[in-house]
């Protein structure tokens, strides 16, 4: 194992874990994680609570075994482009300004767009199966890029937030 594939474990297992404790944090209090949903918009609010908490599970757990790399990622993506979108952007860059800030989310989103391109490194059950070169380069970034093309579907579909007159 050479220092790219340390240096890729170390940031798939922080990124995978930061996912992955968010997810169980929302599995732990659905109610909660719905209401605040309904609060920012959402339609079907239970039901994006629970989809958000298996995919943040899901893609944590994928991303630090370095299984299905780009797909994980994607799913990362995804999840923090529709936190951008509705809920950080309007706040600025940094977290601390009031509402929080998008550099948490966006950091999160493009270090996953980096993971897919990237490859998951040497230590990872993509490189162990012998499928990481297959779905990382460009195909990677297309994933991600799938992943954001059903972020844009969720919103369109799901999200109706009250507009002032």
């Amino acid at each position: 194992m050479d220092t790219i594939d340390v240096g890729l474990l170390i940031i798939r297992s922080w990124v995978g874990l930061a996912i992955l404790a968010h997810g169980v944090n929302h599995a732990r209090s659905l109610d909660g994680t719905a209401s605040w949903f309904e609060s920012i918009g959402f339609k079907s609010a239970k039901l994006q609570a629970i989809n958000s908490a298996i995919v943040e599970i899901g893609a944590g757990l994928l991303i630090v075994l370095g299984l299905g790399t780009s797909l994980a990622a994607a799913g990362i993506f995804a999840t923090m482009f529709v936190a951008f979108w509705t809920v950080h952007r309007a706040n600025g860059f940094f977290l601390f300004r009031p509402g929080e800030g998008y550099e948490y989310v966006a950091t999160l989103a493009l270090v996953s767009l980096g993971l897919a391109i990237a490859g998951p490194g040497g230590a990872s059950l993509d490189s162990a199966l012998d499928i990481a070169d297959l779905l990382d380069g460009w195909i990677g970034a297309l994933i991600v890029g799938g992943g954001l093309v059903g972020a844009l579907g969720l919103l369109t579909i799901y999200w109706k937030p009250e507009t002032t007159s």
